[in-house]
């Protein structure tokens, strides 16, 4: 890499890191969430920490609220009933609403949970930045994508002690200091790849997992493996989010000394 893209491409990360920093510390971002409820634990439909009451009914959930409950609907008070499907685009957007918190719901493996996302909580407000390291040309690397035949699903451990299965539908190929290394991805809706991994540096000098987010691989399988976008994962950032932990073959044997590495309140 010429000197002038290196010059560029450390641009291009502070301006990525400028970014992340203000979609972590947004209003309805990582920071905000104060709660994952699992209906199954309020086989009542009352949940303590959230007004309403919530009921799955099939392949949906049914709320019920007063006028006394403060709720919206798609911007609108709301009493009534209604019927919900998973929340699936960006939390300012969820169709519930109580005052400035958003309630989500979200469903995983068949069971639902309502999230409660509230722009005033504790996290937030201590929240300063994200501890990163400043681009290093060293860790962007070139890699292959190898596609597996046939998608798989792994059982992994996630952060709220739960099993769960991830998706998987290739592995990435990289070589660091002459030594070839490979971490399985999912490949997502618009065919860019998700890995979550370790390294040497995890529960050390950065968080216990990060996760990396390369963009689609070329026709012919070749793809930037760019670890100085390591990212930490949004359980870093609150303890009620269920991110999986690195598959089995995703820790890495070196010390990734690259990416966001820690979050830092102050």
């Amino acid at each position: 890499m010429s000197t002038d893209a290196q010059q560029q491409a450390a641009r291009e990360w502070d301006h990525w890191h400028e970014e992340r920093v203000a979609t972590v510390s947004a209003p309805h971002g990582p920071l905000s969430l104060t709660g994952t409820h699992w209906l199954s634990d309020y086989p009542e439909g009352r949940i303590p920490a959230v007004v309403g009451h919530w009921r799955e009914d099939g392949d949906e959930l049914e709320l019920t609220a007063g006028p006394e409950d403060g709720l919206t609907v798609d911007g609108k008070p709301f009493t009534g009933q209604v019927r919900l499907g998973a929340d699936r685009g960006p939390i300012g957007g969820s169709r519930v609403a109580h005052g400035e918190r958003r309630l989500v719901v979200l469903s995983r493996e068949g069971l639902w949970a309502v999230r409660d996302f509230d722009p005033d909580s504790a996290a937030r407000r201590a929240f300063r930045t994200i501890e990163a390291t400043p681009y290093d040309p060293r860790w962007a690397l070139p890699g292959t994508f190898r596609p597996y035949d046939t998608s798989r699903t792994v059982r992994v451990e996630n952060a709220d002690g739960v099993e769960r299965g991830l998706g998987l539908g290739g592995e990435i190929a990289f070589e660091l200091d002459g030594v070839e290394h490979t971490l399985q991805v999912a490949v997502e809706h618009d065919g860019s790849l998700w890995a979550v991994f370790a390294d040497a540096t995890s529960g050390n000098s950065s968080y216990r997992f990060r996760f990396l987010r390369p963009a689609a691989p070329a026709a012919d399988g070749t793809v930037t493996v760019d670890l100085n976008r390591a990212l930490l994962p949004p359980c870093a950032f609150a303890d009620h989010f269920i991110c999986p932990f690195p598959p089995p073959g995703n820790t890495l044997p070196v010390a990734v000394e690259a990416g966001e590495r820690s979050r830092i309140d102050g």
